[in-house]
């Protein structure tokens, strides 16, 4: 018998014979690692001589090839059985009798939510909510998106094939047009937040191509940048539960407010977990602005007349930053050991008054 013959031999035995993954990677590495007795022959190849090389070639190549081959079935029979034996132990009556203290939990999206809601409810804000399926008109055009504006690109949105002389919708990319139906149904004084699912085109550890916001908005008679930084400040100060908190508004540009102005608050990290509200590092937490008076005559509002301020954060974040999530990606997988350790008691609700979390 050859060496290849008798290498193939032992290398498909062991193989057939690995009990589990680690084994099979065992014997894996041995044959066909680095150093391993088929990739050791494979080197082989660069002395011999041309005529030498095109008998050879081939016959090596069918080795590894075959080990190849036969490493990755096993490596399948292995783990289906794998999960199989976890669908087993794993398996939940569902006739059983409920346990005494419910298992269920309050993602902690769901959680910031209520408490965003408990928060802004005490200051006289109502909760609004519309459409996930947007039209150009409520999605940009009217707050004031110009044509080629880089939001309006497949690189940043969602859109659906449009319908036959049709402008395509758009799966929303942010809540603010909810705002927009409010302030054409409504007339002022308004006041409102808008909880909500929105997307974009990205997906890493700190962006999801699905994510949660939270918009304000408020018009009125009188409204000044000094009504939106009080706000603000005092929402960041109940939100993270903490008796001051230092900020500082940057210059930005959205198109839909004017001026318009990140909100940056003080931090300071405590080995791994952030401590909101004192330190010596800023964190960018939101943004907000004025009411573009574009937007409110695009909805019926004389600008002259009203003003208005209005902000929006990621809920994914904040409940990073609260609870010391540290990737975003886990929200959304459905992992119940995940809800258990991160998750709340679905029937304590939070207040102002009696604690948040």
């Amino acid at each position: 018998m050859s060496e290849i013959e008798t290498i193939e031999k032992e290398a498909l035995g062991a193989i057939e014979q690995a009990g589990d993954l680690a084994a099979l990677d065992a014997v894996r590495v041995a044959e066909l690692g680095k150093k391993g007795r088929v990739s050791c022959l494979m080197k082989t190849l660069g002395g011999m001589s041309p005529e030498e090389r095109q008998t050879m070639g081939p016959k090596l190549n069918g080795l590894r090839n075959r080990v190849q081959e036969a490493v990755e079935a096993r490596k399948a029979e292995l783990e289906e059985a794998e999960l199989e034996k976890r669908l087993q132990t794993e398996r939940i009556d569902m006739t059983l009798p409920p346990r005494a203290v419910p298992e269920g939990r309050l993602h902690p999206v769901m959680q910031v939510f209520e408490e965003m809601a408990a928060i802004f409810g005490d200051m006289g804000f109502t909760v609004a909510e519309g459409p996930d399926i947007e039209d150009d008109w409520h999605n940009f055009t009217a707050l004031n998106f110009p044509e080629g504006h880089p939001a309006r690109e497949t690189h940043d949105t969602f859109f659906f094939h449009p319908q036959q002389g049709a402008a395509p919708k758009v799966l929303r990319t942010h809540t603010s047009p909810v705002q927009v139906r409010v302030m054409e149904a409504q007339k002022p004084p308004i006041r409102i937040i808008v909880p909500g699912r929105v997307y974009r085109n990205d997906w890493d550890a700190t962006h999801t191509p699905m994510f949660h916001q939270v918009e304000g908005l408020v018009i009125d008679k009188n409204i000044h940048m000094g009504h939106l930084k009080g706000c603000l400040i005092d929402f960041v100060k109940e939100f993270f539960e903490v008796a001051n908190v230092e900020a500082r508004f940057r210059p930005h540009f959205f198109p839909f407010t004017e001026p318009s102005a990140e909100m940056d608050v003080k931090y300071r990290k405590v080995g791994e977990s952030i401590e909101i509200g004192e330190g010596d590092s800023w964190m960018e937490i939101l943004g907000s602005g004025m009411v573009h008076p574009n937007v409110l005559r695009n909805c019926g509002i004389d600008p002259d007349e009203y003003q208005g301020f209005a902000f929006g954060m990621g809920v994914d974040r904040l409940a990073m930053l609260k609870y010391g999530m540290p990737d975003l990606r886990p929200y959304f997988e459905a992992d119940a050991g995940w809800t258990r350790h991160y998750g709340f008691r679905p029937w304590l609700s939070p207040s102002v008054a009696g604690g948040l979390s």
